[in-house]
């Protein structure tokens, strides 16, 4: 011992304490993020579900608005146009539909 190192170092007990504390908290951070990664998943689920729901409702309305609309007019959509041009495609097939920039029509 004569101020060499010596071979017979180690962390002792105190080494193997702290060692186990970090590899509880790891344990427990695992398991806290994989319930909370469970709960967003299950409510991603539900929204999605929620709005599946909504969208067929909407659905539903629009065809009763659409027949409501008809039998108001004539029997005729209230979105068609005087001449009956609305959604028969003209010579290029586009619906009436230019799809110019800044006109408003198209896409």
């Amino acid at each position: 011992m004569n101020g060499a190192p010596s071979a017979m170092v180690s962390p002792g007990l105190w080494g193997f304490v702290a060692f186990f504390a970090l590899a509880v908290a790891l344990y427990l951070l695992m398991r806290n993020m994989n319930a909370r990664m469970r709960r967003m998943s299950y409510r991603a689920e539900l929204e999605r579900d929620a709005e599946r729901e909504k969208d067929g409702e909407r659905e539903k309305d629009a065809g009763r608005d659409k027949d409501a609309g008809r039998q108001k007019d004539g029997g005729r959509a209230a979105s068609d146009d005087v001449d009956g041009s609305a959604g028969s495609p003209d010579e290029n097939g586009s619906g009436g539909q230019t799809g110019k920039p800044g006109t408003g029509a198209g896409g």
